[in-house]
């Protein structure tokens, strides 16, 4: 992967920190896309990065403006995107009775709408370079469905459907589209947790630990590397077991 662009949405939360550096092992030159940060978030990401080729770039990618702009920077200042991991993703979590509009519409913007406009932005450069790798991170609650989620798991479900389809237009162009299902990672989120409940949660997994960003990370490096040429429409789960299926 020496020398390929990686344009990661989501790229200073938890999750999003390893993938970049997981990238930029392989050898690509990691763009780390984030809304704007603090000057305190920033310095931490770059700290825990030191040395390596990975830089910021602001932009909400909900909004496909700022995803063309966001693109058209990268390429003055890097090169064209060969590698675009879709991870910037909210919960506005309530049950569909209480749900407003907002919530419903905000989290739809942010966790399918990006994957659009982004990918909308960048196919054309990957398919006339003959070369591509788009990787979706959804979720394992897109699969099963949670309990005041509707929101989130059509967004997920959705990123699926996006993922297949998206596939079968530029496998002939030399560009794969996969996604990404985590389980149970353990972030900040996870932490907060209280811990009978986190005991019961990590008690029906069937491997027996919670995952972590790094496992996240590591499967999407796989899907990335340019080996995987044969591998598109995939929806690869990285669940520690806890949901099984064709």
């Amino acid at each position: 992967m020496t020398g390929r662009i990686a344009l990661v949405t989501g790229g200073i939360g938890g999750i999003g920190t390893e993938i970049c550096r997981s990238l930029a092992a392989s050898g690509c030159r990691v763009i780390a896309c984030d809304l704007p940060a603090t000057d305190e978030r920033l310095g931490r990401f770059s700290a825990s990065l030191a040395g390596a080729d990975v830089h910021f770039e602001a932009a909400d990618v909900s909004r496909m403006e700022d995803c063309e702009a966001l693109v058209r920077r990268v390429n003055d200042k890097h090169g064209p995107v060969s590698v675009l991991v879709n991870g910037a993703g909210i919960t506005r979590d309530v049950s569909l009775r209480k749900m407003t509009s907002e919530q419903w519409h905000e989290v739809l913007r942010v966790n399918l709408d990006s994957v659009f406009n982004l990918c909308r932005v960048v196919a054309d450069g990957m398919c006339e370079r003959g070369f591509g790798r788009i990787v979706n991170v959804s979720s394992i609650i897109g699969q099963t469905g949670a309990f005041g989620q509707s929101n989130y798991a059509a967004a997920k479900a959705g990123m699926h459907g996006f993922t297949m389809a998206l596939a079968r237009e530029l496998a002939g162009k030399g560009v794969t589209v996969n996604s990404v299902s985590p389980g149970y990672i353990d972030t900040a989120m996870t932490a907060a947790i209280p811990e009978e409940l986190r005991r019961q949660m990590i008690s029906a997994i069937p491997v027996g630990r919670i995952g972590t960003a790094e496992d996240v990370a590591r499967a999407i490096a796989f899907l990335c590397d340019e080996r995987s040429s044969y591998l598109t429409g995939v929806n690869l789960p990285v669940n520690g077991g806890l949901f099984i299926s064709f």
